[in-house]
């Protein structure tokens, strides 16, 4: 705890520093008595992960959470109490790792592991949260070693396919090659102690050379008048297997490989270092890299090359200023770094917004947003993951609910969806997904989709295949309709689709270039064909012989869906005069005998169809009307309570004008018929502020 403090006492204020202090003092109370699989003191843990932060210079929150961040699971203490003593911000950080520690990697295949780590950071609305994960894996894969071998090796593939790339995606690479180099020590002993020890006999001439060419490269830039330092590194134990692995090099070929890191003080200066070193050795052609200019996605910038060293031994160069150094080394964490005059309400998502639009101004090359938006999609995605009950992630968009989820398994289990269980609980079907959660469908052989949904999916796949249901449906109604319609008219003619007989009927479907009586009623539901003129030529009968009066009556009763429509115009209701209009495409539109619109139609007379109601109606109907009020206070809430007394929904209201004293209302409503709508004209005339109340059409 001792080096914790002397580390944050070197950037932080002391109050600072007493805030993680009592951080500390509360973990080890909540600790107590716990201990680790090697017998240390539970809290060595947290504070190991606290130090690690401490050394990127992260603020007191994230060193407060670090050390907290396994209480609420492994202890008593509880998030409202965290909250209470240290504040929403540590709780929302510490909340953010206890969430991520709940996901449960069941599906091992390495395929899976790029959308791990994008459900990951689709998780956090923090980024402090995963760095607290970062260094809390890094002190697990450091004291991995009193855990059984199959443990070890699970846990290092996970670090290795999922927790190395996210630091190398922040670009923290002191993180990257630590958890790197963890996770191949222990998922292949084997081949790290033969690396390990090759290097180590290598290591003696390796050290001889790395400071001969030190010393040369020192010794020009001080005669150029350039100041900096030049750093030999040795490759990462990883980074040398890689390699090998990937190119099918032997180890001779990878480890005499020498890795120079120069450091200078501005831009500038680092293109000079560049000419500097090319004249001293020769360059490699084609190996030469501007990370400057074009930085990697996770903001990291530097100038590679590749020289030819003394007897050709390859020399790869970088050279960078002391911020990029930083950044290289912390990457998104070095954009923590405490400022004394930083405002208070600087919250982490805006730092990280920040840090984002940094990046793209470090970029020159002129797509600079197309840059932003490929580390957004990373750092902030607009999509969600969750889990089959069988383990496989599925990747939805933000907001998708069950019903998306059923689609995106299969079409088939979309259309029979009837119920849904998120984490084994049934939920409603509109229910919004979150990150993590285990998604099971219910489904049943007769179910269909409910048109209903379409309000509430997100995903094009299960909109289309609700469209796609609901055609098909409209088709078979159609059938339906037509099929109707035609028997009807040829009664009309003293006939029927039965004395028409098979013979006649092919006869006709051959003349009308049709291929079945399917085709033929489908054109005559949807009002693409006309049934009274249908009827007369299968008939036989003379087309300008009968008169208009023949044309078949067609009883609504409300069930046909969408192939019998009620027009917008006029709003017919159950007791109106009505009569029917063929449309192409719409099938039967219904309007009220008083109807405006009916002047336009009566140029076509041989589209309208006479129409009657059925007797018992189950159903509510659209109807409008409008009220005019005194101009008072509160009338339209008034004038709305007394609809909803009496049955009403109100979908929609409009001022129309609104003059001194007097206000025009419409309103929307549903009614079940005429006797319905005059009741509640006669309860809303009686009000006091209500002048005069009619029957409206659009």
């Amino acid at each position: 705890m001792r080096r914790l403090v002397e580390t944050l006492e070197s950037y932080l204020p002391d109050e600072q520093v007493a805030r993680v202090l009592e951080a500390y003092e509360f973990g080890a109370a909540a600790h107590q008595g716990q201990t680790r699989k090697s017998g240390e003191p539970y809290i060595t843990h947290p504070v190991a992960v606290a130090q690690e932060l401490g050394e990127m210079h992260l603020d007191s929150e994230a060193i407060c959470a670090a050390i907290l961040h396994d209480v609420v699971e492994d202890t008593e203490a509880s998030l409202e109490q965290i909250r209470e003593q240290f504040g929403e911000e540590v709780a929302l950080i510490v909340d953010g790792v206890s969430k991520l520690d709940q996901i449960q990697f069941r599906s091992r295949a390495e395929a899976q592991a790029e959308s791990f780590r994008k459900m990951m950071l689709a998780m956090i609305e923090d980024i402090r949260v995963i760095l607290v994960k970062l260094s809390d894996r890094l002190h697990n894969m450091q004291t991995l070693g009193a855990m059984p071998a199959a443990k070890k090796k699970r846990i290092a593939r996970e670090t290795l396919d999922i927790y190395a790339p996210i630091a190398n995606r922040l670009g923290i690479n002191r993180l990257k090659v630590q958890l790197e180099d963890l996770g191949f020590k222990h998922l292949h002993p084997f081949r790290y102690r033969v690396l390990d020890n090759a290097l180590k006999k290598s290591k003696g001439s390796q050290r001889q050379i790395v400071k001969r060419i030190s010393e040369q490269f020192e010794k020009a830039m001080k005669e150029d008048g350039i100041s900096g330092e030049v750093i030999g590194r040795e490759k990462h134990l990883y980074s040398i297997y890689k390699k090998m692995a990937e190119k099918k090099r032997v180890l001779s070929d990878v480890v005499d490989v020498y890795g120079f890191r120069i450091i200078v003080d501005d831009v500038t200066t680092c293109y000079q270092t560049l000419g500097l070193v090319h004249q001293l050795y020769k360059p490699m052609p084609g190996r030469f890299k501007d990370y400057i200019a074009i930085p990697r996605i996770n903001g990291y910038q530097s100038l590679h090359t590749t020289l030819f060293g003394p007897k050709g031994l390859p020399l790869e160069v970088q050279i960078r200023t002391r911020h990029m150094d930083r950044v290289a080394e912390s990457g998104v964490a070095s954009h923590w770094i405490y400022k004394a005059d930083e405002k208070s309400d600087a919250t982490p998502q805006r730092r990280a917004r920040e840090w984002l639009a940094n990046l793209a101004e470090l970029q020159q090359s002129g797509t600079s947003e197309e840059f932003l938006e490929s580390v957004k999609v990373d750092l902030f995605p607009d999509k969600i993951y969750v889990f089959t009950p069988k383990g496989d992630i599925m990747p939805l968009p933000k907001g998708a609910t069950t019903v998306d989820f059923a689609y995106a398994v299969h079409t088939d289990i979309g259309d029979r969806t009837v119920a849904a269980k998120i984490n084994r609980g049934l939920v409603p079907l509109r229910t919004p997904l979150q990150n993590g959660q285990t998604v099971e469908i219910i489904t049943s052989r007769g179910a269909k989709p409910n048109p209903n949904w379409l309000t509430f999916v997100r995903s094009a796949k299960a909109r289309t295949a609700i469209r796609n249901h609901m055609k098909n449906l409209r088709s078979t109604e159609s059938v339906d309709l037509g099929k109707r319609l035609l028997d009807k008219s040829l009664k009309d003619l003293g006939s029927s689709l039965r004395k028409v007989g098979k013979v006649r009927m092919a006869e006709a479907l051959d003349e009308l270039g049709l291929n079945n009586t399917s085709e033929l009623f489908e054109q005559l539901g949807l009002g693409e064909r006309l049934a009274p003129l249908t009827a007369r030529f299968l008939a036989g009968t003379d087309e300008d012989g009968e008169n208009e009066g023949d044309i078949a009556s067609l009883v609504i009763a409300g069930t046909e869906g969408m192939v019998v429509s009620y027009a917008k115009c006029c709003y017919p209701l159950p007791g109106d005069d009505v009569m029917g209009y063929l449309t192409a495409g719409r099938g039967v539109v219904i309007h009220r005998n008083t109807c405006g619109n009916l002047s336009n139609f009566r140029k076509q007379p041989e589209k309208w169809i006479a129409v009657s109601w059925e007797g018992k109606i189950d159903r509510d109907f659209h109807c409008l009307i409008q009220c005019e009020t005194r101009n008072r206070t509160g009338v339209l809430a008034e004038v709305a309570a007394t609809i909803a007394d009496s049955g009403s929904n109100i979908e929609q209201v409009e001022v129309i004008s609104r003059h001194e004293d007097i206000s025009v209302l419409t309103f929307l409503l549903q009614v079940h018929d005429r006797i319905h709508l005059a009741q509640i004209m006669r309860n809303v005339r009686k009000m006091p502020n209500v002048i005069r109340v009619s029957r409206e059409c659009a």
